[in-house]
């Protein structure tokens, strides 16, 4: 692995070398976060990598070969699967849902019953369609969003829940009895909607999701340390990850040496399944950032990563015009979404340094990436800590790394 002088890719190595002790003493040092691991690269090239706190709770420090999972920075390479197929003709943004998921037809729109009655439905104005999917404005939910009687249903029926519960076909099963809530198109919810299109992965593409990505997307990129499950020769390199719990504290959420991501999951989630590394986030960063290449290896065009990184909510949209979700891994003013994660409209609106056109996403246990193709900026950020939207820390990465810009 080679790190380039930050002088060499515009940067002022003064600026940032101050970000290290910046997390140091507000993030570690005051126990909010357990470790903290930042990459940095422009154009590609390395140019600050740094490894903060122990992986484990009394063991190593973090260094570059520490698996983390990576929860929703997973729906990327879902999406990327997806316009793969696209690309061979196999399936089509307009594509409606059920003609690939039948489970999935006739769904309605959640109207209060009477009592006794848990579910009314009204018809929706449009079906779902695929690019509803990729962009979350397909009416599904996430059962954490705790906002109305459909993710109060999922949460009965425990449909999110990746052990021991629902395979992947049957999650789609028990999607097609709850209602949405809204029609297609006509506002943005977080949601299990990447989920849903791993679904559409595997019956489109014949193949299970864990060995399309691995053969189709990370084997090609080199992405050797990234999966659903972490291989027993791997365990001993897999963090410890610590949740909040209220009147606890920081409490641990799955141990490392005896995680659950060494097992085989049941429900192979296409939304927050992976573990990978900063390397291996790295190269898929540096894959989209050259539109769809890396070292000679193409997924996909140039005209695909295009429509992949452009704002895809009606109308040209924002999130805080559209969205109605009380969680996602972003913040909504000026802010549109693609195909598979955040794009950056108006960065005077979203008041963080930054390029228009820049597209990002963040998972639950506080992993972060963006990627910025004006300035040819990447970042991947590693730590294990739940909730995410916690801290601040994504913003201020983001501008800690653009104050260091020297050209």
């Amino acid at each position: 692995m080679k790190i380039a002088k930050p002088e060499s890719q515009g940067f002022d190595a003064a600026r940032l070398a101050r970000i290290d002790p910046y997390l140091k003493t507000r993030y570690l040092d005051s126990g909010k976060l357990p470790h903290a691991q930042l990459l940095i690269a422009r154009g590609g090239e390395i140019v600050h990598f740094s490894h903060q706190g122990a992986a484990r709770e009394g063991g190593a420090p973090v260094d570059e070969t520490t698996i983390f999972r990576i929860a929703s920075m997973t729906k990327p390479v879902t999406s990327l699967a997806f316009m793969m197929l696209l690309e061979e003709g196999k399936v089509a943004l307009d594509t409606p849902v059920h003609h690939v998921l039948p489970e999935l037809k006739g769904l309605g729109v959640f109207k209060a019953g009477g009592v006794g009655v848990p579910f009314q439905t009204i018809p929706t104005d449009e079906p779902m369609r695929m690019v509803d999917l990729l962009r979350h404005t397909s009416g599904l939910t996430y059962s954490f969003q705790n906002r109305t009687n459909v993710d109060a249903a999922y949460r009965e029926g425990r449909i999110e829940n990746w052990h021991g519960n629902l395979t992947l076909d049957e999650f789609v099963t028990a999607l097609g009895k709850i209602p949405l809530e809204f029609s297609p198109g006509t506002e943005w919810n977080y949601s299990v909607s990447t989920d849903v299109l791993g679904a559409v992965v595997e019956r489109v593409s014949g193949q299970g999701l864990a060995q399309f990505f691995e053969q189709r997307i990370f084997a090609p990129l080199g992405m050797h340390d990234t999966g659903f499950v972490v291989p027993a020769d791997k365990t001993d390199r897999l963090a410890d990850c610590w949740s909040l719990v209220q009147g606890k504290g920081r409490v641990m959420y799955d141990r490392g040496a005896e995680s659950a991501w060494s097992r085989e999951p049941r429900l192979v989630s296409g939304g927050g399944g992976l573990v990978s590394t900063a390397l291996d986030y790295h190269r898929f960063c540096t894959f989209f950032l050259n539109k769809g290449e890396l070292e000679g290896t193409r997924l996909v065009s140039r005209k695909t990563v295009d429509l992949m990184t452009a704002n895809h909510l009606p109308g040209g949209s924002d999130l805080h015009a559209m969205s109605q979700s009380l969680f996602s891994e972003t913040t909504n003013a000026g802010t549109g979404f693609g195909l598979g994660f955040a794009i950056t409209m108006d960065p005077a609106r979203s008041m963080m340094p930054g390029s228009p056109g820049e597209y990002y996403w963040g998972g639950m246990f506080s992993t972060a990436f963006f990627i910025d193709p004006v300035e040819r900026i990447s970042m991947v950020f590693m730590t294990q800590f739940s909730p995410s939207m916690l801290y601040p820390i994504r913003r201020e990465l983001k501008t800690l790394i653009y104050s260091a810009l020297n050209d």
